[in-house]
């Protein structure tokens, strides 16, 4: 079992920036995979960035340059370090970790880019 509790969301102004935090409840560097997911209203869940246990990362195409995925192995917390950020990506943003077979989620965070 994986507990995950984001925090970070809320409201901010485009080309603004903000942080989304994910704490999990077990060492980080024994999940094999931790990512931020994010889903907009009338979409699909669809993957932001992701960063495995050996901290190779990947994002998705609109986010590149722009986001960036990161760990405090100590505090068991992975990031999410959004710049200049777009109306484009309001969502809800959750946090995952793969583990073996088995997925787990965060309830979400609230992001929301003013124009």
């Amino acid at each position: 079992q994986v507990q995950l509790v984001e925090s970070g969301g809320g409201l901010v102004q485009a080309g603004g920036s903000r942080r989304l935090s994910c704490a999990a409840s077990r060492d980080i560097l024994k999940i094999d995979v931790m990512a931020w997911y994010r889903q907009a209203p009338g979409e699909e869940r669809k993957l932001v960035a992701a960063i495995t246990s050996g901290e190779s990362t990947n994002y998705a195409d609109s986010v590149k340059g722009r986001f960036t995925i990161s760990r405090d192995t100590a505090k068991n917390t992975v990031y999410l370090q959004m710049n200049s950020l777009k109306p484009e990506d309001t969502a809800v943003y959750y946090c995952n970790a793969f583990v073996f077979t088995h997925a787990y989620w965060g309830q979400g965070t609230q992001v929301t880019v003013s124009s």
